[in-house]
């Protein structure tokens, strides 16, 4: 027995709780099973969390699979951007009739491609993440951070800007997690291996097959 992965709420006891996958319309955001949103103020509303995401720009948000994911988190996209390279920032061109000659070109505009969370990710309260960032699997982002910069897999980081403070574990069993992908296994894989996954005992997780 597992959750459903197909369910808006994973728990019906817990309604602050959504999983993602389940919520979204956008198809620029895409999300693995088992990802979910907390907030009591509506869970199942995420994507107003996600922000500037216009179909223009091409941008995409794409998060793993069982990540945990902390109210009050906001994607900025690259539609948040203006043009740099010219006197001014201001964008005139959405201002209405007259100044549309200001329009600028996707070239002028600094894109930095898309957002991507990785798998088993947990993002604390309040976090802001910028454009194009890049989250690596494992990682922690502590509560109040703003990630402007690319995070390496299995880091604990928080601030602003979000730095590593150091890494959940020896480069070893970093490599070792990130061949085995445990996120991908089947979920009663999972079931059969939580007592591997979630124990203190780091050894015990070289012994699953």
């Amino acid at each position: 027995m597992y959750p459903n992965p197909n369910a808006v709420f994973p728990n019906e006891n817990i309604k602050s709780l959504c999983y993602i996958k389940n919520v979204i319309t956008r198809p620029n955001i895409i999300v693995g099973d088992f990802t979910y949103y907390d907030d009591p103020d509506g869970a199942e509303r995420f994507e107003e969390h996600v922000t500037h995401h216009y179909d223009f720009n091409g941008d995409k948000l794409i998060i793993g699979k069982f990540c945990a994911i902390a109210r009050g988190i906001e994607f900025i996209m690259n539609g948040a951007n203006h043009r740099m390279c010219s006197v001014t920032t201001y964008p005139f061109n959405i201002m209405g009739t007259g100044w549309e000659k200001g329009t600028p070109s996707l070239s002028d505009l600094p894109l930095k491609g898309d957002t991507v969370v990785g798998n088993d990710v947990w993002i604390g309260q309040n976090v802001t993440v910028l454009p194009g960032v890049h989250i690596g699997d494992g990682a922690i982002i502590g509560a109040n951070s703003v990630v402007a910069g690319d995070i390496p897999p299995y880091a604990v980081a928080a601030g602003n800007p979000c730095r590593v403070i150091r890494k959940r574990f020896d480069d070893e069993l970093i490599n070792y997690l990130l061949e085995l992908k445990w996120w991908d296994k089947d979920p009663q894989w999972i079931t059969e291996n939580l007592e591997a996954l979630c124990s203190a005992d780091l050894s015990l997780i070289r012994n699953i097959k």
